[in-house]
Protein backbone atom coordinates (compact mmCIF):
# COMPACT_ATOMS: atom_id res chain seq x y z
CA UNK A 1 0.00 0.00 0.00
CA UNK A 2 2.85 2.94 0.66
CA UNK A 3 4.24 1.88 -2.94
CA UNK A 4 1.17 2.61 -4.19
CA UNK A 5 0.59 5.63 -2.24
CA UNK A 6 4.30 6.91 -3.26
CA UNK A 7 3.68 6.36 -6.82
CA UNK A 8 0.68 7.73 -7.11
CA UNK A 9 2.50 10.80 -5.50
CA UNK A 10 5.04 10.64 -7.67
CA UNK A 11 3.16 10.44 -10.94
CA UNK A 12 0.69 12.83 -9.71
CA UNK A 13 3.32 15.68 -8.97
CA UNK A 14 5.12 14.76 -12.38
CA UNK A 15 1.96 14.94 -14.35
CA UNK A 16 1.53 18.42 -12.41
CA UNK A 17 5.15 19.48 -13.10
CA UNK A 18 6.45 17.29 -16.05
CA UNK A 19 9.85 18.81 -15.77
CA UNK A 20 10.59 19.18 -12.28
CA UNK A 21 12.16 16.12 -10.63
CA UNK A 22 13.08 16.48 -7.06
CA UNK A 23 16.11 14.38 -5.81
CA UNK A 24 13.36 12.19 -3.35
CA UNK A 25 11.69 11.20 -6.67
CA UNK A 26 14.18 10.48 -9.09
CA UNK A 27 15.15 7.52 -5.83
CA UNK A 28 11.75 6.69 -5.69
CA UNK A 29 10.98 6.13 -9.16
CA UNK A 30 14.69 4.19 -9.52
CA UNK A 31 13.22 1.83 -6.81
CA UNK A 32 9.68 1.42 -8.15
CA UNK A 33 10.84 0.98 -11.72
CA UNK A 34 13.43 -1.87 -10.81
CA UNK A 35 12.92 -4.59 -12.43
CA UNK A 36 16.63 -6.35 -12.71
CA UNK A 37 17.59 -3.56 -15.27
CA UNK A 38 20.64 -2.45 -12.70
CA UNK A 39 23.16 -4.71 -13.87
CA UNK A 40 26.13 -2.73 -15.82
CA UNK A 41 26.00 -5.60 -19.41
CA UNK A 42 24.89 -2.00 -21.84
CA UNK A 43 28.33 -0.54 -23.77
CA UNK A 44 27.02 3.00 -24.85
CA UNK A 45 29.35 5.18 -27.05
CA UNK A 46 29.33 8.76 -25.57
CA UNK A 47 30.74 10.12 -28.67
CA UNK A 48 33.06 9.30 -30.97
CA UNK A 49 36.24 8.30 -28.47
CA UNK A 50 34.05 7.69 -25.63
CA UNK A 51 32.61 4.44 -24.10
CA UNK A 52 30.75 3.34 -20.84
CA UNK A 53 29.48 0.32 -19.54
CA UNK A 54 25.98 1.04 -18.11
CA UNK A 55 22.71 -0.77 -16.51
CA UNK A 56 19.44 0.26 -18.62
CA UNK A 57 18.64 2.35 -14.92
CA UNK A 58 21.92 4.37 -15.96
CA UNK A 59 20.89 5.15 -19.50
CA UNK A 60 17.48 6.25 -18.38
CA UNK A 61 19.60 8.71 -16.02
CA UNK A 62 21.66 9.85 -18.72
CA UNK A 63 18.52 10.51 -20.80
CA UNK A 64 16.83 12.61 -18.30
CA UNK A 65 20.19 14.39 -17.71
CA UNK A 66 19.68 15.18 -21.99
CA UNK A 67 22.65 13.40 -22.61
CA UNK A 68 22.93 11.68 -25.66
CA UNK A 69 24.31 7.76 -26.40
CA UNK A 70 24.00 5.24 -29.17
CA UNK A 71 24.10 1.65 -27.66
CA UNK A 72 26.60 -0.54 -29.71
CA UNK A 73 26.77 -3.48 -27.52
CA UNK A 74 25.34 -5.61 -30.58
CA UNK A 75 27.71 -4.17 -32.28
CA UNK A 76 30.75 -4.29 -29.50
CA UNK A 77 30.65 -7.02 -27.30
CA UNK A 78 31.47 -5.25 -23.98
CA UNK A 79 34.37 -7.84 -23.49
CA UNK A 80 35.75 -6.84 -26.87
CA UNK A 81 35.62 -3.41 -25.77
CA UNK A 82 37.62 -4.53 -22.35
CA UNK A 83 39.91 -5.92 -24.22
CA UNK A 84 40.92 -3.31 -26.98
CA UNK A 85 41.23 -0.97 -24.38
CA UNK A 86 37.74 1.13 -25.51
CA UNK A 87 36.61 1.27 -21.62
CA UNK A 88 37.39 -0.62 -18.29
CA UNK A 89 36.02 -3.37 -16.96
CA UNK A 90 32.67 -2.72 -15.13
CA UNK A 91 33.27 -1.13 -11.73
CA UNK A 92 31.18 0.30 -8.52
CA UNK A 93 28.52 3.00 -10.36
CA UNK A 94 30.74 6.44 -10.82
CA UNK A 95 28.10 7.53 -13.90
CA UNK A 96 27.87 11.36 -12.24
CA UNK A 97 31.09 12.22 -12.16
CA UNK A 98 31.04 10.29 -15.84
CA UNK A 99 28.32 13.21 -16.29
CA UNK A 100 30.83 15.79 -15.05
CA UNK A 101 33.35 15.08 -17.61
CA UNK A 102 31.54 14.15 -20.72
CA UNK A 103 30.74 17.96 -21.69
CA UNK A 104 34.34 18.80 -21.02
CA UNK A 105 35.72 16.17 -23.23
CA UNK A 106 36.79 17.67 -26.63
CA UNK A 107 35.87 15.21 -29.33
CA UNK A 108 36.36 15.68 -32.92
CA UNK A 109 37.11 12.65 -34.27
CA UNK A 110 34.52 10.11 -36.61
CA UNK A 111 34.05 6.60 -36.42
CA UNK A 112 34.22 6.53 -39.74
CA UNK A 113 35.67 8.50 -42.90
CA UNK A 114 32.23 9.92 -44.51
CA UNK A 115 32.65 10.22 -48.43
CA UNK A 116 31.96 13.49 -50.31
CA UNK A 117 29.37 13.33 -52.67
CA UNK A 118 28.75 15.82 -55.95
CA UNK A 119 25.67 16.99 -54.30
CA UNK A 120 23.23 19.48 -56.63
CA UNK A 121 23.76 23.41 -57.22
CA UNK A 122 21.12 23.79 -58.37
CA UNK A 123 17.24 22.35 -58.38
CA UNK A 124 15.80 20.60 -61.66
CA UNK A 125 12.62 19.79 -60.97
CA UNK A 126 10.94 22.75 -59.65
CA UNK A 127 8.07 22.40 -61.71
CA UNK A 128 7.06 18.89 -60.84
CA UNK A 129 7.77 19.32 -57.01
CA UNK A 130 5.67 22.57 -56.94
CA UNK A 131 2.73 20.79 -58.32
CA UNK A 132 3.24 17.62 -55.60
CA UNK A 133 2.63 20.13 -52.89
CA UNK A 134 -0.91 20.92 -54.02
CA UNK A 135 -1.63 17.41 -52.73
CA UNK A 136 -0.47 17.51 -49.38
CA UNK A 137 -3.15 16.90 -46.90
CA UNK A 138 -3.09 18.49 -43.62
CA UNK A 139 -6.52 16.76 -42.67
CA UNK A 140 -4.05 12.90 -43.48
CA UNK A 141 -2.08 14.55 -41.16
CA UNK A 142 -4.03 15.11 -37.97
CA UNK A 143 -5.98 12.29 -38.68
CA UNK A 144 -2.87 9.68 -39.03
CA UNK A 145 -1.36 11.74 -36.13
CA UNK A 146 -3.85 11.44 -33.89
CA UNK A 147 -4.15 7.95 -34.25
CA UNK A 148 -0.88 7.25 -33.64
CA UNK A 149 -0.81 9.28 -30.49
CA UNK A 150 -3.82 7.25 -29.12
CA UNK A 151 -1.84 4.57 -28.05
CA UNK A 152 -1.16 4.53 -24.46
CA UNK A 153 2.54 4.75 -25.28
CA UNK A 154 5.16 3.30 -28.04
CA UNK A 155 7.90 2.37 -25.82
CA UNK A 156 10.23 -0.24 -27.41
CA UNK A 157 9.93 -2.29 -24.71
CA UNK A 158 6.44 -2.23 -24.26
CA UNK A 159 3.16 -4.40 -25.95
CA UNK A 160 2.19 -0.90 -27.26
CA UNK A 161 5.65 -0.61 -28.76
CA UNK A 162 4.50 -3.54 -30.73
CA UNK A 163 1.24 -3.04 -31.45
CA UNK A 164 1.54 0.80 -32.66
CA UNK A 165 4.40 -0.92 -35.05
CA UNK A 166 1.86 -3.03 -36.89
CA UNK A 167 -0.50 -0.59 -37.38
CA UNK A 168 2.11 1.76 -38.50
CA UNK A 169 3.04 -1.24 -41.24
CA UNK A 170 -0.58 -1.76 -42.23
CA UNK A 171 -0.61 2.54 -42.93
CA UNK A 172 2.24 2.08 -45.12
CA UNK A 173 0.81 -1.39 -46.84
CA UNK A 174 -1.90 0.78 -47.91
CA UNK A 175 -0.16 3.66 -49.43
CA UNK A 176 2.15 1.11 -51.21
CA UNK A 177 -0.68 -1.15 -52.07
CA UNK A 178 -0.91 -0.32 -55.90
CA UNK A 179 2.86 -0.62 -56.68
CA UNK A 180 3.32 -3.73 -54.02
CA UNK A 181 4.71 -6.08 -56.85
CA UNK A 182 7.44 -3.20 -57.23
CA UNK A 183 7.87 -1.33 -54.20
CA UNK A 184 9.54 -3.56 -51.05
CA UNK A 185 8.28 -3.02 -47.46
CA UNK A 186 10.33 -5.09 -44.84
CA UNK A 187 10.06 -5.69 -40.83
CA UNK A 188 13.40 -5.00 -39.48
CA UNK A 189 13.47 -7.03 -36.39
CA UNK A 190 16.09 -6.58 -33.40
CA UNK A 191 17.24 -9.11 -30.63
CA UNK A 192 15.88 -8.21 -27.25
CA UNK A 193 12.27 -6.24 -28.07
CA UNK A 194 9.32 -6.61 -29.74
CA UNK A 195 8.93 -3.36 -31.66
CA UNK A 196 10.53 -3.67 -35.26
CA UNK A 197 11.91 -0.80 -37.65
CA UNK A 198 10.34 -0.30 -41.47
CA UNK A 199 11.86 -0.24 -44.60
CA UNK A 200 10.33 0.93 -47.84
CA UNK A 201 12.21 0.84 -50.94
CA UNK A 202 11.47 2.37 -54.11
CA UNK A 203 14.10 0.91 -56.38
CA UNK A 204 16.32 2.93 -58.96
CA UNK A 205 18.48 2.68 -61.47
CA UNK A 206 21.40 2.07 -59.12
CA UNK A 207 21.33 0.81 -55.77
CA UNK A 208 22.65 3.52 -53.86
CA UNK A 209 20.90 4.79 -51.62
CA UNK A 210 18.99 8.19 -50.73
CA UNK A 211 17.64 7.47 -47.27
CA UNK A 212 14.62 9.72 -44.90
CA UNK A 213 14.24 8.25 -41.85
CA UNK A 214 12.00 9.48 -38.46
CA UNK A 215 11.71 7.31 -35.24
CA UNK A 216 8.35 5.90 -34.28
CA UNK A 217 9.09 4.93 -30.78
CA UNK A 218 7.91 7.52 -28.02
CA UNK A 219 9.18 7.43 -24.23
CA UNK A 220 8.04 8.73 -20.97
CA UNK A 221 11.09 9.51 -19.15
CA UNK A 222 9.55 9.02 -15.19
CA UNK A 223 8.48 5.17 -15.56
CA UNK A 224 8.49 4.48 -19.42
CA UNK A 225 7.68 0.91 -18.74
CA UNK A 226 4.15 2.48 -16.72
CA UNK A 227 3.16 5.91 -17.99
CA UNK A 228 1.51 7.55 -20.60
CA UNK A 229 3.64 8.37 -23.49
CA UNK A 230 1.68 9.88 -26.59
CA UNK A 231 5.06 11.17 -28.45
CA UNK A 232 2.69 13.76 -30.37
CA UNK A 233 6.38 15.88 -31.20
CA UNK A 234 8.87 13.65 -30.40
CA UNK A 235 8.85 11.98 -32.92
CA UNK A 236 5.03 11.00 -33.97
CA UNK A 237 5.09 14.06 -36.47
CA UNK A 238 8.46 13.19 -38.40
CA UNK A 239 6.45 9.91 -38.93
CA UNK A 240 3.98 11.25 -40.67
CA UNK A 241 5.72 13.49 -42.00
CA UNK A 242 7.76 10.91 -44.22
CA UNK A 243 4.32 9.12 -44.16
CA UNK A 244 2.68 12.05 -46.13
CA UNK A 245 5.73 12.28 -48.62
CA UNK A 246 5.39 8.35 -49.13
CA UNK A 247 1.53 8.97 -49.85
CA UNK A 248 2.36 11.21 -52.42
CA UNK A 249 5.27 10.12 -54.23
CA UNK A 250 3.86 6.42 -54.99
CA UNK A 251 1.21 7.65 -57.75
CA UNK A 252 3.51 9.37 -59.41
CA UNK A 253 5.94 6.05 -59.07
CA UNK A 254 2.80 4.28 -59.86
CA UNK A 255 2.22 6.92 -63.04
CA UNK A 256 5.92 6.55 -64.39
CA UNK A 257 6.34 10.43 -64.08
CA UNK A 258 8.77 9.59 -61.29
CA UNK A 259 11.51 7.00 -62.06
CA UNK A 260 14.19 7.54 -59.59
CA UNK A 261 17.55 6.73 -60.60
CA UNK A 262 19.35 6.40 -56.88
CA UNK A 263 17.00 4.08 -54.60
CA UNK A 264 14.72 6.30 -52.24
CA UNK A 265 14.16 4.68 -49.01
CA UNK A 266 11.73 5.53 -45.55
CA UNK A 267 12.94 4.47 -42.64
CA UNK A 268 11.07 4.10 -39.63
CA UNK A 269 13.47 2.76 -36.47
CA UNK A 270 12.36 1.28 -33.75
CA UNK A 271 13.78 2.30 -30.35
CA UNK A 272 15.54 5.52 -30.71
CA UNK A 273 14.98 6.53 -27.01
CA UNK A 274 16.40 3.39 -26.12
CA UNK A 275 20.02 4.90 -27.64
CA UNK A 276 19.45 4.95 -31.14
CA UNK A 277 18.99 0.57 -30.98
CA UNK A 278 17.32 0.87 -34.29
CA UNK A 279 19.26 2.49 -36.28
CA UNK A 280 22.22 1.25 -35.34
CA UNK A 281 21.09 -1.97 -36.22
CA UNK A 282 19.73 -0.63 -39.73
CA UNK A 283 23.35 1.07 -41.13
CA UNK A 284 25.43 -1.91 -39.32
CA UNK A 285 23.98 -4.37 -41.19
CA UNK A 286 24.26 -1.89 -44.21
CA UNK A 287 27.89 -1.26 -43.53
CA UNK A 288 28.16 -4.75 -43.49
CA UNK A 289 26.83 -5.82 -46.59
CA UNK A 290 28.67 -2.77 -48.75
CA UNK A 291 25.83 -0.77 -49.28
CA UNK A 292 25.76 2.49 -50.52
CA UNK A 293 24.07 5.65 -48.78
CA UNK A 294 24.28 8.87 -50.38
CA UNK A 295 22.52 10.96 -48.22
CA UNK A 296 20.55 10.49 -45.05
CA UNK A 297 17.72 12.78 -43.84
CA UNK A 298 16.47 12.82 -40.36
CA UNK A 299 13.47 14.32 -39.10
CA UNK A 300 12.12 14.20 -35.36
CA UNK A 301 10.20 17.02 -33.72
CA UNK A 302 8.11 18.40 -37.03
CA UNK A 303 5.75 20.21 -35.36
CA UNK A 304 5.93 22.67 -32.28
CA UNK A 305 6.38 26.45 -33.04
CA UNK A 306 5.30 27.94 -29.90
CA UNK A 307 8.64 27.83 -28.37
CA UNK A 308 9.81 29.85 -31.39
CA UNK A 309 6.66 32.48 -31.28
CA UNK A 310 7.29 33.27 -27.38
CA UNK A 311 10.80 34.51 -27.96
CA UNK A 312 10.01 36.72 -31.35
CA UNK A 313 11.64 34.55 -32.84
CA UNK A 314 10.34 33.71 -36.89
CA UNK A 315 8.72 29.87 -37.28
CA UNK A 316 12.03 28.01 -38.97
CA UNK A 317 14.03 25.07 -39.51
CA UNK A 318 16.34 24.07 -37.03
CA UNK A 319 19.10 22.93 -39.47
CA UNK A 320 21.82 20.88 -36.37
CA UNK A 321 25.48 21.62 -38.09
CA UNK A 322 27.56 19.74 -35.20
CA UNK A 323 27.86 15.77 -35.82
CA UNK A 324 26.28 15.83 -39.60
CA UNK A 325 27.73 16.08 -43.33
CA UNK A 326 28.23 19.51 -44.23
CA UNK A 327 28.14 18.86 -48.14
CA UNK A 328 24.21 17.37 -47.48
CA UNK A 329 23.61 20.34 -44.96
CA UNK A 330 24.66 22.60 -47.89
CA UNK A 331 22.06 20.72 -50.56
CA UNK A 332 19.25 20.97 -48.00
CA UNK A 333 19.86 24.85 -47.44
CA UNK A 334 19.45 24.58 -51.41
CA UNK A 335 16.36 22.11 -51.46
CA UNK A 336 15.00 24.75 -48.53
CA UNK A 337 15.36 27.99 -50.02
CA UNK A 338 13.94 26.86 -53.59
CA UNK A 339 11.19 25.33 -51.62
CA UNK A 340 10.28 26.19 -48.70
CA UNK A 341 8.26 29.59 -47.62
CA UNK A 342 10.12 29.43 -43.90
CA UNK A 343 13.97 29.93 -43.52
CA UNK A 344 16.33 27.43 -41.43
CA UNK A 345 18.24 28.56 -38.54
CA UNK A 346 21.53 26.26 -37.86
CA UNK A 347 21.68 24.78 -34.45
CA UNK A 348 23.64 22.28 -32.53
CA UNK A 349 22.75 19.27 -30.50
CA UNK A 350 25.70 17.37 -29.09
CA UNK A 351 26.79 13.77 -30.32
CA UNK A 352 24.34 11.36 -31.15
CA UNK A 353 21.01 13.52 -30.46
CA UNK A 354 18.94 10.97 -33.24
CA UNK A 355 19.21 8.71 -36.08
CA UNK A 356 21.39 10.46 -38.51
CA UNK A 357 24.18 9.83 -35.68
CA UNK A 358 23.56 5.70 -36.66
CA UNK A 359 24.03 6.48 -40.09
CA UNK A 360 27.35 8.76 -39.44
CA UNK A 361 28.95 5.99 -37.49
CA UNK A 362 28.89 3.65 -39.96
CA UNK A 363 30.36 6.16 -42.72
CA UNK A 364 27.16 7.87 -44.52
CA UNK A 365 26.73 10.79 -45.34
CA UNK A 366 23.62 12.21 -42.75
CA UNK A 367 21.76 15.84 -41.88
CA UNK A 368 18.85 16.25 -39.11
CA UNK A 369 16.75 18.62 -39.24
CA UNK A 370 14.18 19.71 -36.15
CA UNK A 371 11.13 21.75 -35.63
CA UNK A 372 13.59 24.86 -34.96
CA UNK A 373 16.79 26.00 -33.13
CA UNK A 374 17.14 23.26 -30.26
CA UNK A 375 16.75 26.10 -27.73
CA UNK A 376 13.24 26.74 -29.12
CA UNK A 377 12.01 22.68 -29.34
CA UNK A 378 9.23 21.70 -27.46
CA UNK A 379 9.79 21.34 -23.53
CA UNK A 380 6.59 18.82 -23.45
CA UNK A 381 8.35 15.81 -24.93
CA UNK A 382 9.10 12.58 -23.13
CA UNK A 383 6.26 13.46 -20.85
CA UNK A 384 2.51 12.74 -20.54
CA UNK A 385 2.06 16.32 -22.07
CA UNK A 386 3.81 15.65 -25.54
CA UNK A 387 -0.12 15.81 -27.26
CA UNK A 388 -1.32 16.72 -30.61
CA UNK A 389 -3.13 19.69 -29.64
CA UNK A 390 0.62 21.28 -28.94
CA UNK A 391 1.24 21.06 -32.50
CA UNK A 392 1.67 23.64 -35.39
CA UNK A 393 0.36 21.20 -39.01
CA UNK A 394 1.16 24.22 -41.18
CA UNK A 395 5.25 24.12 -39.44
CA UNK A 396 4.59 20.02 -40.17
CA UNK A 397 3.52 21.12 -43.63
CA UNK A 398 6.79 22.49 -44.26
CA UNK A 399 8.56 19.63 -42.99
CA UNK A 400 6.59 17.60 -46.02
CA UNK A 401 7.70 20.21 -48.82
CA UNK A 402 11.23 19.90 -47.63
CA UNK A 403 10.75 16.25 -47.59
CA UNK A 404 9.83 15.35 -50.51
CA UNK A 405 11.84 18.22 -52.45
CA UNK A 406 14.58 16.57 -50.87
CA UNK A 407 13.39 12.77 -52.37
CA UNK A 408 12.59 13.60 -55.51
CA UNK A 409 16.10 16.32 -56.84
CA UNK A 410 18.84 14.05 -55.16
CA UNK A 411 16.94 10.18 -55.81
CA UNK A 412 17.16 11.61 -59.96
CA UNK A 413 20.40 12.96 -59.19
CA UNK A 414 22.68 10.95 -61.71
CA UNK A 415 26.27 12.57 -61.20
CA UNK A 416 27.11 12.22 -57.63
CA UNK A 417 30.21 10.30 -57.75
Amino acid sequence: MKIVILLSLVVGLTNAFPFYLPDWSENAISFLSNSGDHERNRLIKLGPEEYKIVSENDKLKLKRNNVNFIDVTKQIPIEVAVEQGLTLKPSPPSLWRSLQLIGSKQITTLAKEIPVYNYPKGTKYNGQVNAIFEQISVEFLKEKLEKFTSFYTRYYKSSYGLESADWLYGQIEEIIAPVKNKVSIKKIKHDGWDQYSIIVSIPGQVTDKVIVGAHQDSINLLLPNLMRAPGADDDGSGTVTILESLRLLIPLYQTGDFKPYNTLEFHWYSAEEGGLLGSIDVFSQYAAANRVVVGMLQQDMTGYTQGSIDAGIEPHFGLITDYTSVHLNNFLKLIISTYNSIPYHESNCGYSCSDHASALENGYPSSFLIESEMKYTSKYIHSVMDTVDRLDFDHIKEHVKLTIAYAYELSLATDLH
